[in-house]
């Protein structure tokens, strides 16, 4: 049996091999951002501060206010959009892997998707869908 010589230095213990380009890569991907927003701090055009304040509409110039009120229905139409949406995201997944996850899995996503649909109808009871 051969005895593996022990490093005298305790600062060894804690160096990990083969994480010399991990640690090269963090640094990269910390000082790219670091990088680019310097270069753009020191490239940007410095002139017309006043022009760049103001807010910008599809090219006019604006009218009025930017603090109006907008319907209610404008927002549950969006949170009723986010929720399919992560329907979505979330049984895509679950779909791929469906032959390997079992019957337990199939119904776990039938009770997800009728909480869902109770989302949906209830939506639908508070005229949430229509856009007039």
């Amino acid at each position: 049996m051969v005895a593996i010589p022990r490093s005298r230095n305790p600062a060894t213990v804690f160096v990990l091999s083969g994480y010399e380009y991990f640690l090269g890569f963090l640094i990269l991907c910390g000082l790219v951002p670091v990088l680019a927003l310097g270069a753009s701090a020191l490239l940007r055009p410095k002139s017309g501060r006043m022009i760049r304040l103001t807010t910008y509409e599809s090219g006019m110039e604006p009218i009025g206010g930017a603090w109006i009120q907008f319907n209610v229905r404008y927002y549950m139409f969006a949170l009723v959009f986010v929720i399919f949406d992560v329907e979505t995201v979330f049984l895509y997944p679950w779909a791929v892997a469906f032959h390997q996850l079992g019957l337990l899995a199939f119904i776990e996503a039938l009770i997800f998707i009728a909480i869902l649909v109770v989302a949906l109808v209830y939506a639908w009871r508070k005229r949430a869908l229509e856009w007039s």
